[in-house]
């Protein structure tokens, strides 16, 4: 019966850090993706913000 319990907790730790860890690879890809837009439309008008 206690084995039953242990099994269940790990379980339910082992399914909350998948999501966990899934969530942080799709945010990371996002932020990475916004970063190379936001230095690509920098370098397509450095001409205009050269000194």
């Amino acid at each position: 019966m206690e084995e039953e319990k242990i099994y269940k907790v790990v379980r339910a730790t082992g399914a909350w850090d998948l999501a966990i860890g899934i969530a942080t690879i799709i945010l990371g890809l996002g932020a990475g993706i916004m970063l190379v837009i936001s230095g690509a439309k920098l370098l397509s008008s450095r001409s205009k913000i050269m000194f």
